[in-house]
Parts: structure tokens; sequence; C-alpha cells
């Protein structure tokens, strides 16, 4: 398998717990890329497509256009490309800065994330003209994954896209879960929210989607451009004050929403919508599938594993704390796996920003894990799609030697925790985990594993 950590020999450091500790990520990375997924959702059979039993007939339509955007859009393109071939019409989608994809038929524009940018602006407006050509003899693929609701900027009307740029920045480092940020989003937007659907005048539509979002809700996955909207302008305008950021919000959301709480701006598409009378949304990847791929090369290496679940939610720095109590249980008692475990988990947590250092979700929860370290544990927690907060890492890896080491520097956990600099605390320990943007995105994977006795060193 193609090494996705790419200092993975350098962070093992000849320790075979470690070792395996990267080598159990990787195997659940690697089956959340488009190039190992796509395929087996997406089959051609004649001229009937099939994804994942939803078929549809290619004969029947004068053309197949593509459109999307998120973080593995790019690789998500290419790999459609070859599964369809010449059959594409025309396509464009969105992905971040530095994902080179070497596509032929589908257009990958390049624009930023996590604020949105000018050129992602100019990317939906060149998918708003395309699809303006679409009709009801024709099929929209819509390739939608995590990080599109920054890849997919349409400022609503009276919103500037600078305005929008401070809110997503607001809104960052609130505190808020990506299900509330975005409920904002959807309704400061012109396409978000099944929005979108509004453009392609009554063509079949069909979204695969590579999910981030916990629970896998359409709906919220890069504020679900296709997908029907439960929430509304009120409950957008409450998260605001609820993360008491209402008052610091620019003059033009809040009038907004406020508008269109009041009835004077049209809310999103709500369930039962006739313009999702020709749409099908269909969640192609997920964070599930990376935690049972992983479980298995963890049990192939001799651990029990355990999965706690996908839809792990809570701040980053609490819930290592409570993985930290989990590993001494099991060491203590065998509950609730005995060593050696594997105790695998996913899904969101979030970081409220109150320092001025560096970091992200990821290395936050491990500094917290350390807090409450139990001897003979490795954790490791990454964000699958190679980018961990703002910073250049995935994510991070640690263990007694971590701690032993930081002792040694004077680094205080708690210092660094106070001022959210966990990027810091694992730069100068050399503890950081780097991939570099994957190409796909779902969300956040976690490790523990846990042995009675002394390391092992790496064969």
């Amino acid at each position: 398998m193609l090494m996705l950590i790419k200092n993975a020999p350098a962070i093992a450091r000849g320790d075979k717990q470690r070792a395996d500790a990267l080598a159990i990520v990787e195997a659940g990375i690697a089956a959340v890329l488009p190039e190992n997924f796509l395929p087996v959702a997406v089959r051609l059979e004649g001229e009937i497509l099939d994804i994942k039993g939803h078929r549809y007939d290619l004969s029947r339509f004068r053309r197949i256009l593509v459109a999307g955007g998120g973080k593995a859009s790019g690789m998500m393109a290419l790999e459609l490309e070859r599964i369809l071939g010449g059959r594409i019409s025309e396509g464009i989608v969105n992905d971040r800065y530095g994902a080179e994809v070497a596509t032929g038929i589908i257009k990958v524009n390049h624009a930023g994330h996590p604020l949105p940018t000018e050129d992602g602006v100019r990317g939906v407006k060149d998918m708003l003209r395309m699809l303006s050509k679409a009709g009801p003899d024709d099929l929209v693929i819509f390739l939608v994954s995590g990080g599109g609701s920054a890849l997919l900027p349409c400022p609503a009307n009276g919103i500037s896209l600078e305005d929008k740029v401070r809110l997503t920045g607001m809104l960052l480092k609130s505190g808020a879960t990506i299900v509330e940020m975005n409920t904002v989003r959807k309704h400061v937007s012109a396409i978000k929210g099944g929005q979108l659907l509004r453009h392609v005048n009554g063509a079949a539509v069909v979204s695969l989607i590579v999910s981030d979002v916990v629970g896998d809700e359409a709906g919220f996955i890069a504020s679900g451009p296709t997908a029907p909207d439960g929430t509304t302008f009120s409950d957008a305008l409450q998260i605001l004050k609820k993360y008491g950021i209402y008052e610091g919000s620019p003059k033009s959301v809040i009038a907004h929403l406020e508008s269109g709480a009041k009835g004077l701006v049209p809310e999103t598409p709500k369930p039962g919508d006739q313009v999702f009378e020709r749409v099908d949304n269909i969640i192609v990847a997920s964070n599930i599938i990376a935690l049972e791929a992983a479980a298995r090369k963890a049990s192939e290496k001799g651990y029990r594993p355990l999965i706690l679940g996908s839809c792990i939610t809570g701040e980053s720095r609490e819930v290592g704390l409570v993985l930290a109590g989990i590993a001494k249980e099991c060491l203590r008692t065998g509950n609730p796996v005995a060593p050696p475990a594997a105790i695998l988990s996913g899904g969101e947590t979030t970081v409220t920003v109150s320092g001025n250092g560096r970091g992200g979700r990821n290395q936050e929860l491990v500094l917290g894990f350390l807090q409450g370290y139990p001897e003979g544990a490795t954790i490791i927690s990454v964000d699958t799609d190679g980018i961990d907060g703002v910073t250049d890492a995935c994510g991070a890896i640690s263990d007694a030697a971590t701690l032993k080491k930081a002792g040694e520097l004077g680094l205080n956990i708690s210092d660094f925790l106070k001022d959210n600099s966990s990027y810091d605390f694992f730069k100068a320990l050399g503890e950081l985990a780097y991939t570099g943007p994957t190409g796909t995105n779902v969300s956040d994977m976690r490790l523990v594993l846990i042995r009675r006795g002394p390391a092992e060193p790496q064969q």
C-alpha cells in the first residue's frame, strides 16, 4: 500500500506499536480514497449507470453534466471520468489549492479553504453558467464532499464575500459544531441548503456524497447544496446568539438573516419541495468505512479492535481525556476490551479558541489525552483530509516517550492547552503526522493502541 503518512518511518521511532498505529490509520484513510470506493459504488453496465442500487438508463439522457465541490471533488471527478469515459459532456468542480488532479473533461477549479475566496466564487459562477444550459432530458451528477461549504461560495444578495469570510472565521473559532456552522452557512448562501437545484431547469440530479458530518445527513454535508433543508433563518440567528457572535457579525449578514426570519427572503427548500422530485442524494463514503477498514488492519496485526462509534463529538481536549479514561479501564479490568487492544473512534470534535496558538482539533485531542495518559498506550488522531485545522499536519501521535521528552524540554501540557498551541507542542517534539491533501474527507479518525508489558522494538 502507498505510504500515506509521509513521515511515518521517522515518527515510528523504531517502536512496533507506533508503527502498527500508523499502518492501521493508513489503512483507514486508504479505504475512503475515491480511487478505492468510487469504482465499488459506481458501475456502468452497458447503458445502465448503477450507483449503490440506484439505476439510471443513460440512453434516455441527452447529456451528462458534472458539478460539485469539496476536498474529495477533484479525485472523484478523475475516477468518474474513468468510469464514464467520453459520456460526460462538460463539468467543473471546486477543490482546494494544491489538489492537483489530471482530469480530462471535468475542469478542476482551485479555491480556498477553510475561508472562501474569489477563486471559489468564480468557479461557482462557471458552474451556474453550465447548469443554465441544462434541461429535463439531461443528467446532472454532483460531486459533494466535506469542505464544500467553503469551496462553493456564493453569498446571498447583499452579502459580500468579505463579510462571508469574516463570518466564517468567527464560526470556526466559536466552538460551534459543523452542523451548527452549516445551518448558518446555508442561510447566507444563494446555492446551499438545496438552493443549487433551482438552477438545473428540471434536469435529473444524482449527488455522490462523501460525508464528513456526524450522522451522514446529506443536508449538512458541504451545507447540502442538493439536499432538503430542515433548518430556518431563525435557527441560524439563534446559533449566532448561542456562541456570542451575533453582535460582532457583519451587518449585512444580520440584516439578511433577520429579513429571512420575518419571511421577507425565501426560505431554503424544505423536504417535500417539488425541486427534489428528480433528485437522489447518495452517500458513497463515510467515516464508518474508514473505521471498519482500520479495525480489520488492527486485527491482522494482533490487536482486539473496538469501534466506539463514528459519531463522537465534543470539545477536543475533553474527548481526549475520556479516551484516556477508557484506555485505563482496559488496562485495569479488560473492559470494554482487553489488551492488546485497538480502540477506534471517528466523528468531529471542536475547539473553542481562546488562545493565540496554532493547532487543530486532532492535535488538541491528543494533547488532552496526554493529561490522563495511561501507561502502555499509543494514540494517534488525524483528519482524513490531510489538514488538521489551519496547520500543515494531519494530526499527531504520542506515547510514553512523548511525555518523557516533553518533561526533559520543560514543555507543560496545560500551558499549551491554554493557548491552543497543540501544533507548537508536537512540532517541538517531532510528533506531528503529515500526509498533505489526501483527496478525500470523512472527518477525523482516532486510534488508541493498548498493550501490557514493555515496549517492543520494530522488526
